[in-house]
């Protein structure tokens, strides 16, 4: 079995929104990071594969079984969804080792040590940095093959940041555990994600090679005058500045030689995101 989630023709309809028809496959060791603009369907996507919510149509499966059967092996961290504030991370453990056959107090006390976090200390007074740091490590103290995560480090300092995602490679080094992420901080998966799932209004619109994506796109600065000089087929949408233009373009390299007299930049996720949802598209 290579792949850990299964996704085929998921869709969930609401009045106002529609989620899918959404393909999708998460393969054993590998980190997929989900992209998009709130309400674009990336939470959506994480509840119905954790069965929070009921997908309309469609099938998801996890290590080849039904969804709802697997939660021993799933570490998950949801945005503003935790413990109630007034319990201590002593607390945690004492509730979770009832739960997870695969609690590990050890583990989990190691942890705290590690990212000095107090065991008595109500929830309510830690920092946002330490609340996240004890949600992540609350999701790995019971040995889970995959963590589903949502906005992990959001609102958080590059310093802490840098520890959460270090915490996320040293998870997956063993090839066999696997991670699926969203987030609004690109950057973190330009460090990370093996490869980049898209989603805008409900719909995947790429699912590529983390790798190959950076190095495959990227903008071309063009003055408005210059445009007409640019062969359409090249282009993929362009966003018109006061006094020049962003256009994206595929093929890096081989347009750089085509087009010499024109500065070219490497794209980042963030870049990408901006001018897919908000470009013009090109016919």
């Amino acid at each position: 079995m290579n792949n850990v989630i299964e996704i085929k023709n998921l869709t969930k309809k609401y009045d106002n929104f529609t989620l899918g028809p959404i393909d999708l496959e998460l393969p054993r060791g590998t980190i997929i990071g989900l992209i998009g603009e709130n309400g674009a369907g990336k939470t959506t996507l994480l509840k119905c594969i954790l069965n929070i919510i009921s997908e309309s149509s469609g099938n998801v499966k996890i290590f080849n079984q039904d969804k709802n059967k697997n939660f021993e092996d799933i570490g998950i961290v949801l945005d503003n969804s935790f413990f109630p504030e007034i319990l201590t991370a002593k607390n945690i453990n004492s509730i979770l080792k009832n739960i997870y056959k695969n609690w590990d107090t050890k583990l989990f006390n190691d942890y705290l040590k590690e990212f000095a976090i107090p065991l008595d200390k109500p929830l309510k007074t830690l920092s946002c940095g330490m609340h996240k740091k004890l949600e992540i490590i609350t999701a790995l103290s019971h040995h889970p093959k995959l963590l589903i995560l949502d906005e992990p480090t959001s609102g958080l300092d590059p310093v802490v940041r840098h520890e959460i995602l270090d915490l996320f490679m040293n998870f997956i080094q063993n090839e066999e555990n696997s991670i699926l992420l969203s987030t609004h901080i690109t950057s973190d998966l330009e460090h990370i994600a093996d490869k980049i799932v898209f989603i805008n209004d409900g719909k995947i619109i790429f699912n590529e090679d983390s790798p190959t994506l950076l190095n495959n796109y990227g903008i071309l600065k063009c003055p408005k005058e210059d445009f007409s000089k640019l062969d359409k087929k090249d282009i993929i949408s362009i966003k018109k500045n006061k006094y020049n233009m962003d256009v994206l373009i595929k093929d890096l390299v081989q347009n750089k030689k085509k087009y010499k007299d024109f500065v070219i930049d490497k794209i980042t996720l963030e870049d990408l995101m901006v001018l897919m949802i908000k470009g013009e598209k090109i016919c």
